[in-house]
């Protein structure tokens, strides 16, 4: 096993809390729905706690506006638990009236981007409609992040299948878009054959526990491990645990260190 020295920032890039008076309801409904017991309670303050534990420098928080009536409250809150270790995404739902307006407040606000949780919000990512929100996102230099894959507390259809987000590749340029889930969680076969190689990040949020070795190095090196981010889908999966698993890969220091925070320091202008 290779011995990791030098690294300079471990990046937690995809994590998941909530304001603390809705946190307890809130992950006792997601868990129940997925299967899948926390490992935390879902409040700033113990993501906080867990990465004291595991050593890891910053988690970015990436909340999510199931209502349209939510995005403004969620953004306003994202700002405001943002600083001492925490980077906070906003959030736009679709069907939100003023998502101009709002763009331009999350960028105001110093939200480094976006979430979209396609199956969540009720959308199809390649559906053209969408396409004007994506390009004001680019145009305010935000980074956008969608789930991709399977959702393991809800049904099929899937909104955000690799297929679908070749297409938004081939149609729209000049954004920073990240897959989650090693570009879609349980489609891994067609994140090979559609997003290996394209310009897309993808993150290793859920994934590398349940992706068999060899096929999570051939897309690693297959994609470039400066498009890869750590992340670890907290709080549904230990930090500590997660940053060991990746030890175990078998990867270069290079490899390793960008990987667990130089591409996602690069990515948010850190």
């Amino acid at each position: 096993m290779v011995i990791f020295r030098g690294i300079e920032m471990i990046i937690d890039f995809h994590v998941h809390c909530f304001p603390d008076a809705l946190a307890p309801k809130a992950v006792q409904l997601l868990a129940k729905r997925a299967g899948t017991p926390p490992r935390l309670n879902g409040m700033v303050g113990d993501i906080k706690s867990s990465m004291n534990k595991a050593g890891v420098d910053y988690s970015v928080i990436l909340p999510i506006a199931t209502k349209p009536e939510q995005t403004k409250t969620i953004n306003n809150w994202a700002a405001q638990i943002q600083g001492e270790k925490i980077v906070s995404f906003g959030s736009i739902h679709p069907d939100y009236l003023n998502w101009k307006d709002e763009l331009k407040k999350i960028k105001e606000l110093g939200l480094k981007g976006i979430k979209f949780h396609p199956d969540y919000q009720d959308f199809f990512v390649d559906d053209r409609k969408m396409y004007p929100i994506y390009e004001e996102a680019f145009k305010r230099d935000l980074v956008v992040i969608f789930h991709a894959g399977v959702d393991i507390g809800l049904p099929a259809p899937y909104h955000c299948e690799p297929e679908m987000l070749k297409k938004i590749l081939k149609d729209l340029k000049g954004g920073r878009i990240v897959a989650a889930h090693m570009g879609g969680h349980s489609y891994w076969d067609d994140v090979e054959k559609y997003l290996v190689g394209e310009d897309i990040y993808f993150d290793t949020a859920y994934s590398i526990k349940v992706i068999e070795t060899d096929q999570t190095l051939r897309i690693i090196r297959g994609h470039g491990s400066d498009k890869i981010l750590f992340a670890t889908d907290s709080p549904w999966t230990d930090q500590k645990e997660e940053i060991e698993r990746m030890k175990g890969f078998g990867l270069t220091e290079k490899e390793y260190n960008s990987i667990m925070g130089d591409n996602a320091r690069k990515l948010l202008n850190m």
